[in-house]
């Protein structure tokens, strides 16, 4: 398990941060929120992918797997670095906060604000008033990130121009990516590619110093990458070769998940799947080079889906549903294997969860990666100690629940009608406590022997559904919640830090 201390962390998206314009940003509120985690002896901020959506606001559905989202930057922070002045953002968002809900993101808001405020602050950086300093800076950043950017910077260009992130349907010399084509394309786009450029710019800059200041503090960055890359992406647009896809760019098979408990026909993601064959033939370098982005940008990493990498449910992508795909056998540990050679030890955990067989728990335990373990999940049956506290093992992250799950609250509140409820008369056996019910789970999975031990805010906060991140297969609605700074309370960090302490996971 090489990166991992006995600690314990707080999962809480970067847009569910109070402040900014419609959602939480990479400013002030992102950096009060790590005195929050010091204060309450946490050692681990974990946040969900943090790339540019496509739809719906997903951070699980992305048009870049390196690059990150415009949304996030701080636009107050940018007026600090003397990027855009006061006035500009009064102008543009002459917004009545109070009159905002501090519980909810407006991602209308936010787009429409700051796509605005970017543009003035390029424009701004193309006049002669941008100190000499802050274009250097920006030169070494297109040089030090070109193996991706300049990639990306024509892409988002190029979506912008067409309206359209399916570029199976831009021009044919574009769709193949002919050398004249792009050459052309640069050229004729060669503004709006500075400005994608000068966005990611902002973005790492503004990660970099957040990062920065967590680390001052003792506080880990945990990140998460998806297995998966949608079709509609720099990614699989830039490498066509890696993915299977027909000859006209289109998918040719897609990934899903075969019918189960929760679903009769399965779920069918649509995301195009890995050329293993062709990858392997490079030593897998796009996943090395993707390992390093994350490693960049984090400290730790959980990769979700893990088990795609033993076998992956493959759907023809003409299918309706997921019912008539088929497992097929994944590239195991050779992709971390390519990458550990390049990068060094890979302090990755392991999103196990779901139809898992013994065959995945071999590959995990091979590479020695944490697994997860989610309390929820414990107490569906007597005789399934799997995702019980008392039992986790420690190499592996424990939580109450994840952002798919309902929170502690939500969840409890659903079993109230049980006549007989494994997990009241585990929670009123001889060891009970006087804490609400919530409060126990939370100090049972601290105590766990788990080497991590993460509790969604929600959780902390004991909110019920209304506060849900998720919910899986509900195609609107979701990734809407955000917490006010006022729910940072000396109390609730009083409170986590005691738990901490008693628990060894302490800063």
């Amino acid at each position: 398990m090489t990166g991992f201390d006995r600690a314990s962390g707080i999962l809480m998206h970067i847009t569910s941060l109070p402040g900014g314009l419609g959602v939480g940003d990479l400013g002030g509120g992102a950096r009060s929120f790590v005195d929050f985690l010091f204060k309450a002896g946490q050692r681990v901020w974990q946040v969900l992918p943090l790339g540019p959506t496509i739809h719906g606001d997903s951070p699980y559905s992305c048009y870049s797997a390196f690059a990150g989202n415009p949304m996030l930057v701080s636009m107050e922070d940018m007026v600090t670095d003397g990027w855009l002045e006061e006035a500009d953002v009064r102008d543009v968002a002459p917004v009545d906060h109070s009159s905002l809900n501090p519980w909810q993101a407006d991602y209308g808001l936010a787009y429409d604000c700051k796509s605005k405020l970017l543009e003035i602050a390029y424009q701004r950086f193309r006049s002669d008033v941008t100190p000499c300093s802050c274009v250097d800076g920006f030169e070494e950043f297109c040089t030090r990130q070109r193996w991706w950017l300049d990639d990306f910077s024509l892409f988002a260009a190029l979506m912008h121009e067409h309206g359209t992130d399916d570029w199976t349907s831009w021009d044919p010399g574009e769709t193949r990516r002919d050398a004249g084509a792009l050459s052309q394309a640069r050229q004729r786009l060669s503004q709006r590619v500075e400005y994608e450029q000068f966005v990611q710019f902002m973005f790492f800059t503004q990660w970099n110093r957040l990062r920065e200041y967590a680390r001052r503090k003792g506080v880990k960055m945990f990140g998460d990458m998806p297995i998966f890359v949608a079709h509609g992406s720099a990614d699989v647009w830039a490498n066509q070769s890696a993915f299977e896809l027909k000859s006209n760019g289109r998918p040719r098979v897609v990934a899903g998940v075969p019918p189960d408990y929760f679903s009769k026909t399965g779920q069918l993601w649509g995301n195009p799947l890995y050329n293993w064959e062709q990858l392997a033939e490079v030593d897998f370098h796009w996943w090395t080079q993707r390992f390093r982005m994350a490693f960049e940008l984090y400290d730790l990493l959980r990769i979700d889906h893990f088990r795609g990498f033993e076998a992956y449910w493959e759907v023809s992508a003409e299918a309706k549903t997921a019912v008539s795909g088929n497992w097929v056998k994944g590239p195991g540990r050779a992709p971390f294997d390519a990458a550990a050679r390049s990068l060094g030890p890979l302090p990755i955990i392991a999103e196990d969860l779901g139809m898992i067989t013994d065959e995945v728990h071999r590959l995990r335990e091979d590479l020695a990666f944490p697994g997860m373990r989610v309390a929820q999940f414990g107490f569906d049956s007597d005789d399934d100690l799997f995702h019980r506290p008392e039992t986790y093992p420690e190499d592996s992250a424990a939580y109450t629940g994840t952002h798919d799950n309902s929170t502690i609250v939500g969840w409890l509140e659903q079993r109230e009608d049980r006549t007989e409820d494994s997990l009241r008369r585990y929670l009123e056996g001889p060891s009970s406590s006087s804490m609400p019910y919530h409060w126990q789970l939370i100090s049972m999975v601290m105590r766990s022997r788990s080497v991590l031990a993460i509790i969604p805010m929600q959780d902390v906060l004991g909110l019920d559904d209304g506060s849900r991140m998720n919910i899986p297969g509900k195609a609107s609605g979701n990734w809407g919640w955000r917490c006010p700074e006022t729910e940072f309370t000396d109390e609730i960090a009083d409170r986590l830090h005691v738990l901490s302490v008693a628990s060894d996971r302490a800063i």
